[in-house]
């Protein structure tokens, strides 16, 4: 009975954040080129599904204040499009830009695109991935949406089954997520990544995490 509390407590207070973000994003104009300078590592931002960069805000900051140029992929917009699309629009912005030693930061279906990234052509130009929240096997919940975009992340859907044997990348992947998901209820290991279990619960207030930052410091810096 404690535990099924304690819960319930993290699931509303992971939507009482999520809500806060995605009304505060609505509002807020600040430019993506207000981040793109720094002379640290160079920081590519892929947020989750029905998210735009702006809900990642406050880890944007926190990453440009302590030196990284952090670039936002407009195309990206809610990242609504399959996998396998939003994965070709970050690579072609990679390539665009001419970014190298690139660090991958994503959150949840950011997390899957970003493999996918990592295990093309353009992977050469990334270092690294932290991955926060991320579905790398599916959630067994996505069988009962209604929308395609999201029952895109059955565990049988092809893309995950695709993403999932996929093995070489792993080792260059810091997989972060918390003991209990809402939405994830499988779990966001990753075998081969470095995968860091924080003790608390939710799928978007663990972007406020300290030791999200505590993580980049560790790949970036």
């Amino acid at each position: 009975m404690i535990s099924v509390l304690r819960n319930a407590g993290w699931w509303l207070a992971d939507y009482a954040y999520a809500g806060y973000w995605q009304l505060r994003a609505t509002f807020d104009r600040t430019s993506p080129a207000t981040f793109a300078s720094g002379s640290a590592a160079h920081i590519v931002v892929l947020p989750g599904v029905y998210e735009t960069w702006k809900f990642m805000q406050p880890l944007v900051e926190q990453m440009h204040a302590r030196g990284h140029a952090v670039h936002i992929v407009d195309t990206l917009r809610r990242n609504e499009r399959p996998v396998a699309d939003i994965a070709a629009a970050v690579a072609e912005f990679l390539e665009r830009q001419g970014l190298t030693d690139v660090i991958l930061v994503a959150h949840s279906k950011g997390g899957l695109a970003g493999k996918l990234v990592m295990t093309g052509p353009a992977g050469e130009r990334v270092r690294s991935m932290l991955a926060i929240a991320t579905p790398f096997g599916g959630s067994r919940y996505a069988r009962l949406m209604l929308s395609r975009t999201l029952r895109a992340f059955s565990p049988e859907d092809p893309s995950i089954v695709d993403i999932a044997r996929q093995l070489t990348v792993n080792e260059r992947i810091v997989s972060i997520y918390a003991a209990f998901d809402p939405h994830i209820p499988e779990g966001s290991e990753l075998a081969g990544a470095k995968n860091v279990r924080l003790e608390t619960g939710g799928h978007f207030r663990i972007l406020a995490h300290p030791r999200v930052l505590a993580e980049l410091a560790v790949l970036a810096e």
